[in-house]
């Protein structure tokens, strides 16, 4: 398809906008699905079969990285290396979770093994990085998880991830600028909620306004949108200032230790540690922000393993360091939950060094914040390029380079819910989305690596699927049985051993039918197996209300894909296979044909 074509032709009359960012109804519903009234009810009477059509179909590798990625017009500027992916990691990384959940967790939830919690969460992210890094070597464009979902499991549970993406992306941008405002109190000799505006007349956890919190998420929106380049080089600033800042905190905290405050080590036992793992899960989302980077990274296969493990690796020791200088800092009982460090220099007789850890804390939350931004608008733009989306926000502008639609959207949306909602809420929820999107991109890793079309035979296809079910399923089992507090060893002597036998079988019984090109995940099917179980298990730590709100999320997103979604994107995939298939059989005629019968390769 060429890119410079001001049009679609055919199928579904899905026209492709190339310049500027403008906003009329072809640009957020070009589909002929949405074309009238009448062409609208004839869609919607033909949801079922539309519905299974894009139940089982799947896109190819080709198809994101060229058709899919046309939509959008201008092309995203490719000047990212190595030293910019894995800056964007750390910055992306460390901010309002270590600096604020940490205190939250170790005083309600576990006590000092709060190490231990993030040792946990971190194997778990570290599991997910390597799946994520093997699809964006190969699969090197701006819609991360979203992308490698649709080439492996389908249009529909791409979509059902996407939208639990979105709110990811969301709901950890709105965690952070709380965050930032309770420490911006803490430098200015506040406490923690002074800066908000409290409003009696609403719940308890919506109660706490915040206003600082919109003004700095709007100011992070006007930055990314000008340069990915220039967010680059001031998250670098800002990360070496940060790291410097996190040095001086284990370095002084550790002058103040007491061993005594560890010897009640696990006050809430092993539950407690486990409770404790799923939300600090939260400290390690931002990373996949990094391999949505991967269309403008200008050596992928290299880069980009590089950028992401390097830089995870470096994160989850630095958050070790930094649990065990809090708890050695001060009995558990007696740590903060807004600002734990800078109270405890305080109470530890340091009171200047509060200023100097509220400095670096706000310097880290606004690496986060930027890199989140660029990570969901860019998750968004491609969502957007398959329609799922309104094509609109699939916009890149031609002379920034940077999906700026996208980018104001996420952000506007962000700020909402920041000026709202309270912290634990965000955290619990946020953990759920990013725990589900983790575990769907290790299935889809296996699927990738076990089944090709049209050459992974039918029996070994059966395999397959009887494998992850069961890898799933008892992974489920012992998640349940940890959630509702099932009493003694027995259930997770049967489930522990039956995702063991369902990973052997399918390291046994089912060849493996694709190697990948470049780079690839180690120890296939056990790291991909182990990521779904551990990933699985943290769900089932996660409190009741959060699932309800997953659960009210997701049933949205399901009734604006069948009323919206579905047939925007079923258009979609009709015009660009048809453009596909005449590109292919024009450049078939262009050539001479052999014995009366030309072969294209798909």
């Amino acid at each position: 398809m060429a890119v410079g074509d001001a049009t679609n032709g055919g199928g579904g009359g899905v026209r492709q906008r190339q310049r500027g960012c403008t906003c009329t109804k072809a640009d957020f519903f070009p589909e002929e699905s949405f074309s009238s009234w009448s062409a609208y009810g004839r869609a919607l009477r033909s949801t079922g079969s539309r519905l299974a059509d894009r139940l089982t179909s799947r896109s190819l590798d080709s198809t994101e990285l060229h058709e899919v990625r046309a939509q959008s017009g201008a092309d995203m500027k490719r000047d990212l290396t190595w030293w910019d992916l894995a800056w964007f990691g750390v910055g992306a990384v460390i901010g309002a979770g270590i600096f604020v959940l940490t205190g939250q967790e170790a005083r309600d939830a576990v006590g000092p093994a709060v190490v231990v919690s993030y040792v946990i969460s971190g194997v778990s992210a570290m599991l997910s990085v390597f799946c994520y890094t093997e699809f964006a070597v190969e699969i090197p464009v701006a819609g991360g998880s979203f992308a490698y979902l649709r080439v492996e499991l389908g249009d529909f549970m791409a979509f059902v991830a996407a939208g639990n993406i979105l709110l990811e992306y969301c709901i950890s941008g709105a965690a952070v600028a709380r965050a930032w405002t309770s420490y911006f109190a803490t430098l200015l000799n506040h406490k923690p909620n002074d800066f908000r505006i409290h409003v009696s007349s609403l719940s308890s956890d919506y109660s706490e306004l915040d206003p600082i919190a919109v003004v700095v998420i709007a100011l992070v929106c006007i930055f990314t949108v000008v340069s990915t380049k220039g967010t680059s080089r001031f998250n670098y600033v800002l990360s070496v200032v940060h790291i410097a800042v996190i040095i001086f905190i284990i370095v002084a905290g550790l002058t103040k230790a007491d061993t005594a405050n560890m010897r009640d080590f696990t006050p809430y036992g092993v539950r407690g540690i486990f409770s404790a793992s799923a939300v600090l899960f939260f400290a390690y989302v931002g990373f996949d922000a990094v391999s949505t980077m991967a269309e403008e990274t200008k050596n992928p296969a290299r880069d980009i393993p590089i950028g992401l493990v390097g830089a995870m690796a470096l994160t989850t020791a630095l958050y070790c360091v930094l649990a065990v200088t809090l708890c050695l800092m001060q009995p558990y009982k007696s740590i903060d939950t807004d600002a734990p460090f800078s109270v405890a220099f305080s109470d530890r007789g340091m009171d200047w060094a509060k200023y100097i850890v509220a400095f670096g804390a706000l310097k880290g939350m606004t690496t986060v914040l930027l890199v989140s931004a660029v990570g969901q608008a860019r998750y968004l733009t491609h969502i957007a390029r398959t329609h799922m989306m309104p094509p609109w926000l699939a916009q890149v502008h031609p002379r920034l380079g940077t999906p700026v639609n996208a980018t104001v959207v996420m952000l506007v949306a962000t700020a909402i819910i920041a000026f709202f909602t309270d912290l634990n809420i965000l955290s619990n929820l946020l953990s759920i989305s990013t725990l589900f999107i983790f575990m769907l991109v290790a299935v889809a890793l296996l699927v990738r690596r076990y089944y090709v079309s049209g050459e992974t035979t039918n029996a070994n296809r059966n395999k397959l699927v009887a494998c992850i079910v069961a890898i799933l399923a008892s992974s489920s089992a012992a998640a349940t049985c940890w959630g509702v507090n099932v009493e003694g060893w027995v259930p997770y002597a049967v489930t522990v051993p039956a995702w063991l036998v369902s990973t052997v079988c399918l390291w046994a019984f089912v060849p493996q039918a694709r190697a990948p090109k470049v780079w690839g995940v180690p120890l296939v099917p056990w790291l991909p197996s182990a990521s779904i179980a551990i990933n699985v298990f943290l769900l089932g730590s996660i409190d009741s209300k959060s699932f309800m709100r997953f659960g009210v999320w997701t049933a949205g997103l399901l009734v604006y894909y069948l009323f919206v979604g579905l047939h925007a994107s079923y258009d979609t995939a009709k015009t660009l296979a048809a453009e596909s298939a005449a590109a292919k059989v024009e450049d078939g005629e262009s050539k001479p044909a052999r014995g009366g019968v030309h072969s294209v390769e798909y």
